[in-house]
């Protein structure tokens, strides 16, 4: 039986370096999702490893397929030293990691996931859009017939950016941030002007 996690880890730390933290964190009826912190310069750098162990599955599916589906593990890089207390979303990281094993998630770029509370205290984000994968680390090529690990970055967005991508669509939020300059791994910034 072919290592996943073992594989992920790996492949993160090529991306990234040695992780300087990691949690654990169990949820009723689900395996473990840890979450590594990786430490670049200014930049944090928050990956999940678990989510992975298993791909995901369509809810709708009677049996769940335990070696083909898609498989995936988040990341979120924010800049450090803002007085942001941004380890403590080492939790809702989880949370949204053990979402396909929990509600039957199938995470895809341009969802949003929702934790329903601040990101960490005093955040003014509850809510991240998933983006490509691909550029910060490469998908992770598993042995026939298993899909390949694919590491999603996530977006923080605000409430009102995040009603509006419900009615606009994803594109659309990230041309608004693209034509604003936003700098979206600042744990501070303000929403982006929505109105047309």
């Amino acid at each position: 039986m072919v290592d996943v996690l073992g594989l992920v880890e790996t492949r993160l730390r090529m991306a990234f370096g040695e992780p300087d933290a990691r949690a654990a964190v169990t949820f009723l009826g689900t395996e473990r999702i840890e979450v590594l912190r990786f430490r670049d310069g200014e930049l944090l750098r928050y990956a999940t490893l678990g989510m992975s162990r298993a791909p995901m599955n369509d809810p709708v599916t009677v049996v769940a397929d335990p070696v083909r589906g898609p498989r995936a593990e988040l990341v979120l890089t924010l800049r450090g030293g803002r007085g942001a207390d941004t380890d403590k979303v080492l939790r809702p990281l989880a949370v949204l990691a053990a979402s396909p094993q929990v509600e039957g998630v199938v995470v895809t770029p341009g969802n949003s996931l929702d934790v329903g509370e601040p990101l960490w205290p005093g955040a003014a984000f509850s809510a991240v859009l998933v983006a490509e994968p691909g550029g910060l680390v490469e998908d992770l090529e598993l042995d026939d017939p298993m899909d390949p690990v694919r590491f999603f970055p996530l977006l923080p967005m605000t409430a009102n950016e995040a009603a509006w991508k419900r009615v606009r669509g994803a594109g659309a939020l990230q041309e608004r941030w693209l034509q604003a300059g936003t700098d979206l791994r600042d744990p501070l910034r303000a929403a982006v002007g929505l109105t047309d």
